[in-house]
């Protein structure tokens, strides 16, 4: 079953840090696209970052340099650390799965499965 669990949101001032985690299967992990969408109030959602079956990682724009996606196959998580958050990064933060061992044109949403997300503030 391809439904993630988020896990590590909260609340944190202009350029602080987060982590969050996704826990799923080992055989997701393994063989899967996944990566990290967020939604801000009133905003469409949109890709963040992903990582692929050979570890090869993607991410938008906005985050490069700042946000890094990770796997830990022994522990079953997806992380995606967040360094110098900006009040922009303000979101609900979802981790997704594709079915699919690349992830070519995973930001478009398409054939994802998301969790149930955890929200992100940062204040200024």
């Amino acid at each position: 079953q391809l439904k993630p669990v988020e896990s590590g949101g909260g609340s944190v001032q202009t350029g602080g840090s987060l982590s969050l985690s996704c826990g799923v299967s080992a055989y997701i992990l393994s063989r899967y696209c996944m990566g990290w969408f967020r939604q801000a109030p009133g905003k469409e959602r949109e890709g963040v970052g992903s990582i692929d079956f050979y570890g090869v990682t993607e991410y938008t724009d906005s985050v490069m340099g700042r946000f890094t996606i990770a796997k830990d196959n022994a522990k079953n998580t997806l992380f995606l650390q967040m360094n110098n958050l900006g009040p922009e990064d303000t979101a609900m933060y979802y981790c997704a799965v594709r079915s699919t061992s690349n992830c070519l044109r995973f930001f478009s949403g398409r054939g994802v499965n998301f969790g149930q997300g955890t929200q992100v503030t940062v204040s200024s």
